[in-house]
């Protein structure tokens, strides 16, 4: 392992060297919109970039997601290591204007951290690890997933995971931001939306005082606020969106509320999931107005061990790059790999700032140490340092 750690701030100065290559692929990706359910031209862009860096084999899923396979030298195959990002962003060619600008140090553009730069890199990575003369035992599985956010609910690498056919022995997820951020573990998670609507002129039952749809939410967020959320095991409720309303002058008939149950268990998360079914639904009827709640996505607790060895060569790797490692839980595609008992990790890859704005900006030079530490990791894995005993 001492090996691997002393080539990673060699392997930032040769990156650097085909840094046009890299810089031309994120913006290439993030000018081709890919909103969720509707990524077919970014997976179409990802795959001839794969395809253009001459991977092994390339192809696409059911559900669109873009593979490419780097084959392992190995006479007796080890599993593959799995490296994903997601394709999809929250913006449409209606939404936002894509295109992209690029300066000195930085790149503005929608989606650009989350997660326009790893599809770009990880489009790249094949030339990356050719410039760079490495091969591998392992078969590497690059893959761009579709459908991941909000509602999307990670069905892309559900759905690849559940299709492979071979055993995967690790996974690396890459998420534009933050440089020395890297996740292990992920809490179970209900992300939820609360509607409020008030019958109309002609729909029964009929209010002689019209109730308002946002004063409404206003008392489910009263009631939520009364829930007891235990210490042990951990357990929150954080109302992240409201939205209602016409016009100042007008009572609000119809309002929506978000809302997100996090924690570290499962049946806690289900537990208060029915808590507020059952507010929602006794409000509902005490008012005579149509409440109504969504589940927009589920995410199961998963985690490894901190003294895992995946865990502790991601912590070597990210401090022999002079970075100072931070853990928290991740909402991604790691708590698939984790739930179906694949070893893997989230890391980010630079730094910037507006990550969920239409002016999301990226900085150009952290990025190499991102990409030298995907490298360090990948070769972690392909040695077995990261295999648990």
């Amino acid at each position: 392992m001492d090996d691997i750690l002393k080539k990673l701030p060699f392997f930032v100065d040769q990156i650097q060297a085909i840094k046009e290559t890299v810089i031309s692929n994120i913006v290439l990706v993030g000018q081709t919109p890919g909103p969720t359910f509707d990524e077919d031209a970014r997976s179409d862009l990802f795959l001839e970039r794969l395809a253009g860096a001459m991977v092994d084999e390339c192809g696409k899923d059911q559900l669109k997601n873009a593979i490419g396979i780097i084959k392992g030298t190995a006479s007796k195959k080890h599993d593959p290591i799995f490296l994903t990002a997601h394709l999809d962003t929250p913006y449409s060619a209606d939404d936002v204007d894509h295109n992209y600008v690029v300066r000195k140090n930085a790149i503005t553009g929608p989606g650009i951290l989350d997660n326009t730069v790893s599809v770009g890199i990880l489009a790249t990575l094949p030339l990356i690890l050719r410039h760079l003369k490495l091969t591998f035992s392992s078969d590497i599985v690059i893959a761009g997933v579709t459908q991941s956010l909000a509602r999307g609910n990670l069905r892309g690498i559900r759905h690849l995971l559940n299709t492979w056919t071979r055993p995967v022995r690790s996974g690396i997820i890459m998420e534009g931001q933050e440089l020395g951020h890297f996740n292990y573990y992920s809490e179970g998670i209900i992300r939820g939306e609360i509607l409020c609507n008030i019958p109309t002129p002609g729909h029964f039952p009929a209010h002689k005082y019209k109730p308002n749809a946002i004063l409404i939410l206003n008392e489910v967020i009263n009631e939520l606020l009364c829930i007891n959320l235990p210490q042990r095991p951990r357990c929150r409720i954080i109302i992240g969106r409201i939205s209602g309303g016409h016009k100042h002058g007008e009572i609000a008939i119809h309002a929506r509320l978000g809302f997100e149950i996090q924690s570290d268990s499962d049946e806690m998360v289900k537990d208060v999931y029915q808590k507020i079914e059952d507010i929602v639904e006794g409000i509902g009827h005490e008012h005579s107005v149509a409440l109504k709640m969504e589940t927009i996505t589920v995410q199961n607790a998963a985690a490894l061990k901190y003294g895992h060895p995946l865990v502790k060569c991601t912590v070597a790797v990210i401090k022999s790059l002079g970075l100072k490692p931070v853990s928290e839980s991740s909402e991604s595609e790691l708590s698939v790999f984790l739930s179906r008992n694949i070893p893997a990790v989230a890391v980010g890859i630079t730094t910037g700032k507006n990550a969920h704005l239409a002016n999301a900006t990226m900085r150009i030079n952290p990025m190499f140490i991102g990409i030298a530490q995907i490298i360090g990791l990948l070769l972690a894995m392909d040695r077995g340092f990261c295999d648990e005993k």
